[in-house]
């Protein structure tokens, strides 16, 4: 989770879904199947948000190629950031709407996979299986919902002093002990890459419209 606060102000998010234009040939679709919904589900996952989730990946033979639980308890569990090609495109479409504690079965195709290239023990052309359990679910470092909880007094702009003050909060969260040195470096880094009109803030606009990936 240190990784993800280190880079949370650096990932551009994807929040627009382009349509196809006509004439394109069918567009490759994720075989969804729901094994496990939990009776209460308070939050769906969207495009932008932070997951956390095990996963087993299987050949069409069965094989499995990858689990994330052959590591002890929870330590093999990866966060991601949905929708913004972070994961393989089949993961982006076949993890939306989905409930934390909520276990899917994904089977996608190469062109929504690896396709003709393969990648590592993954052949050319690989049709791949997934189990996904969905462990969390948080707010995205681009959503609005991380906007306000930065914005400390409300005036839709972000000090160099709130920056600071989220990032020496994340760090309590997840049990590092605070460093204003390496605090005072992120934040300089943070607003040499965001505040890209230069005043000493960065506004809601420069947070959030970040489309590079497109």
């Amino acid at each position: 989770m240190l990784l993800t606060v280190l880079s949370w102000f650096c990932s551009s998010l994807l929040l627009l879904l382009q349509a196809a234009s006509g004439g394109k040939l069918p567009e490759a679709e994720v075989k969804v199947e729901v094994m496990h919904r939990p009776f209460l589900c308070h939050r769906k996952s969207k495009y932008g948000d932070m997951l956390l989730v095990h996963h087993d990946g299987y050949f069409e033979n069965g094989t499995v190629f990858h689990s994330s639980r052959d590591q002890a308890g929870d330590s093999g569990a990866v966060w991601f950031t949905l929708g913004i090609k972070e994961v393989i495109k089949g993961w982006d479409k076949g993890l939306q709407g989905m409930c934390s504690g909520e276990k899917r079965k994904l089977v996608i195709p190469p062109a929504l996979a690896y396709g003709k290239e393969g990648k590592g023990k993954i052949p050319p052309e690989s049709t791949l299986t997934f189990i996904i359990e969905l462990l969390e679910i948080r707010n995205g470092p681009r959503s609005h919902e991380s906007f306000q909880e930065m914005d400390l007094n409300d005036d839709w702009k972000l000090s160099k002093h709130e920056v600071k003050e989220y990032l020496k909060k994340e760090f309590e969260r997840h049990g590092y002990p605070p460093n204003d040195t390496l605090h005072e470096n992120m934040v300089a880094d943070i607003f040499a890459k965001e505040d890209e009109n230069k005043d000493g803030f960065i506004s809601s606009r420069e947070f959030t419209y970040k489309h590079d990936e497109l």
